[in-house]
């Protein structure tokens, strides 16, 4: 009777590994995959700007500082996410960011909010360039895109806060070198210029 006792409970406790591996490794899976929709986003980002910036450049030839500004941005942000491919992934499945990566691309990205913001307020000062449709429409997508861009930066973050509270938590923390899972870094703001998105006047009416 004790040995059919001691069979059943190497069995629960061998289940119950087995459950707690298959979560961490679902929860690492998902830090990926909300990382990706991050990077799905600011590549939308990273395309619309040449656009923006060569629709206004004909208009702007005195605002050559700030339109550079905005490309050499855009280009250390995308150099930052293809510096690195997130790590940590076990077996076939992806894995998360690794940290450098994560600070490195809020820190680019912060820098480019930025740029994009002067432009933004230089465009004001330019009534016929601001009721050019083709500026208004871009502005409209790169506000709708920094929109979803933060929607994105909330979904990672909470799913990684899951994912590292997981980890954490005892008895599931003994599973956690098992399943070679280490903590995911979130993407926090530390420049106050990160915390507002470009402000962006769409009306296409002038006072006369």
């Amino acid at each position: 009777m004790g040995m059919i006792v001691l069979l059943i409970v190497a069995v629960l406790v061998v289940f119950w590994i087995i459950g707690a591996y298959n979560g961490l490794v679902s929860l690492r899976n998902q830090v990926y995959n909300a990382w990706k929709q991050i990077d799905v986003q600011l590549k939308r980002r990273h395309d619309l700007i040449p656009n923006l910036v060569e629709t206004v450049r004909g208009a702007m030839n005195f605002e050559r500082e700030t339109l550079e500004a905005v490309i050499a941005a855009r280009n250390q942000a995308i150099a930052a996410a293809a510096q690195a491919a997130p790590a940590g992934g076990g077996g076939g499945g992806g894995g998360a960011p690794s940290p450098a990566l994560v600070h490195e691309t809020a820190r680019a990205e912060g820098q480019l909010t930025a740029a994009l913001g002067r432009l933004f307020a230089v465009v004001e000062a330019y009534p016929d360039l601001k009721a050019t449709g083709n500026v208004a429409r871009l502005q409209e997508e790169l506000t709708s895109t920094e929109n979803k861009i933060a929607f994105a930066r909330q979904l990672y973050n909470d799913t990684a806060t899951q994912y590292n509270t997981k980890q954490q938590q005892f008895p599931t923390s003994l599973v956690a070198g098992l399943a070679k899972t280490s903590p995911a870094e979130l993407w926090e703001i530390t420049d106050g210029t990160e915390r507002e998105a470009p402000k962006v006047d769409l009306s296409l009416h002038t006072k006369r």
